[in-house]
């Protein structure tokens, strides 16, 4: 049964999912339909790039450990994005990553998983154009449904949106929904708030 979260709400993923070893994140949001005049030009789709950060007692500290369209897997093998979703349309998860949580190296606690919008500034989008925003995390066993945060907050202005993170306390696995909006231009800035 999925549990739906609101921000900020912590959920164990491990506690009553004895051998849990793989899960899915599967993140999801739409365009809102913008009215435009009869000669305005098309408005360029918003594509929103979903990334992973492997951090080593809450910091990151390398560049590769960061999972994201141009870096598919993680190093360890253990952390792995699903491909470039370069629209947003359709219905379900627009881009997911799988995380082998039985083999996370132990130097690992914690992988955050962030969203930003592609290009930004140049485009002139931000966060308040996109709608039904949500990150879920799925039982890679069961294909089922654990948990399910929804965004509903008003992301307008914000460039990128810290979705939540999955992580390691007392030998337990753990998911935080944070749904923390940013202004940060691109992954390489939001990347830097982990340093």
């Amino acid at each position: 049964m999925s549990v739906s979260l609101q921000k900020g709400q912590k959920v164990s993923l491990s506690k009553d999912n004895a051998g849990l070893s793989k899960v899915l994140v599967g993140l999801g949001w739409d365009e809102v339909r913008q009215k435009r005049g009869l000669f305005a030009p098309k408005p360029q789709p918003i594509d929103c790039d979903a990334s992973a950060l492997l951090l080593k007692n809450g910091k990151l500290v390398d560049k590769s450990d960061i999972v994201y369209f141009g870096n598919l897997s993680h190093k360890s093998g253990t952390v792995q994005h699903m491909g470039d979703n370069l629209t947003g349309a359709g219905e379900g998860d627009d881009e997911q990553i799988v995380i082998d949580l039985s083999r996370i190296p132990a130097e690992y606690d914690r992988i955050v998983v962030v969203v930003n919008i592609y290009q930004a500034l140049q485009r002139g989008q931000h966060f308040g154009l996109i709608e039904n925003a949500f990150i879920r995390i799925v039982d890679g066993r069961s294909n089922q449904e654990m948990c399910k945060y929804n965004l509903s907050e008003d992301y307008s202005g914000m460039t990128a949106v810290i979705f939540g993170e999955v992580y390691r306390h007392n030998n337990e696995w753990k998911f935080n929904a944070i749904g923390q909006g940013t202004n940060d231009p691109g992954l390489g800035e939001l990347a830097n708030r982990y340093r």
